[in-house]
């Protein structure tokens, strides 16, 4: 079997074990829907569209991230902890296929959010965006979900697999908040907004919000340069983590 042959197998058979998962799939295509549907849509009477372009953005980047650290953290915590990940390492199979094929199938959730949401923001909440700040916005987040899934990788790495939800789930969630994902940034306390920039998901948003002309309006290059940066320490970080593990195996 030819190595390109390889890496397609690995991808669709990590997909079809995940979209065989309801407690995986369901949360993570309905949270982010519904969470905009509500305060993007039903609760903003007085905003408008412009509001509710605001929040897709912000939903989506809250939607993308999601999959992306759970797949990589519970399901790489799961294969380590049931010798899975072993025997993959051991196998004729690159290591590559199998980190690539988590990263295919979180961008295959990810695209599915994204256009739910679009068309969801398009039906109900009457947002109107150019064809290019459509296809812009979700290149950009696509090409986003890469920090989360680094998050995941490292945590998978290090973690029970009982544990990984939950330290997923302290870290996933506080850091929407912080960012501004759930609510304006700009309503928060000065300090807050300051803490903001801590998060990858903050820099990520602005960047989007920057395509339809509603972020803060700081430069476009130093949320890039910072995104830049984080992705390289968290895979440095990751590789740092595998490892470790592949010594204690040895």
């Amino acid at each position: 079997m030819n190595t390109v042959r390889i890496y397609q197998k690995e991808a669709w058979y990590d997909l079809l074990s995940v979209w065989r998962t309801p407690g995986f799939v369901l949360p993570s295509l309905a949270f982010p829907v519904v969470f905009y549907l509500f305060f993007g849509v039903i609760f903003n009477r007085s905003g408008g569209s412009n509001t509710a372009a605001y929040m897709l953005v912000t939903y989506s980047c809250f939607g993308i991230m999601g999959p992306a650290m759970f797949n990589f953290a519970m399901n790489i915590a799961s294969d380590r902890a049931h010798g899975w990940l072993t025997l993959k390492r051991l196998s004729p199979m690159p290591v590559a296929a199998y980190l690539l094929a988590k990263m295919s199938t979180s961008l295959v959730f990810a695209l599915l959010i994204m256009l739910l949401l679009f068309s969801t923001a398009v039906l109900f909440g009457d947002v109107r965006l150019a064809y290019s700040q459509w296809l812009l916005l979700l290149l950009l987040l696509l090409v986003g979900t890469l920090p989360f899934a680094l998050i995941g990788l490292m945590l998978g790495l290090t973690l029970s697999d009982k544990t990984a939800p939950g330290v997923v789930n302290l870290l996933y969630l506080p850091m929407a908040f912080l960012s501004g994902l759930w609510l304006p940034i700009s309503m928060f306390p000065p300090f807050l907004q300051q803490l903001g920039w801590v998060w990858p998901s903050y820099h990520l948003s602005q960047i989007g919000l920057k395509v339809i002309n509603m972020d803060q309006g700081h430069a476009l290059w130093v949320h890039l340069l910072i995104l830049t940066i984080t992705s390289a320490l968290l895979a440095g970080l990751a590789l740092w983590s595998f490892k470790q593990l592949t010594a204690e195996k040895a």
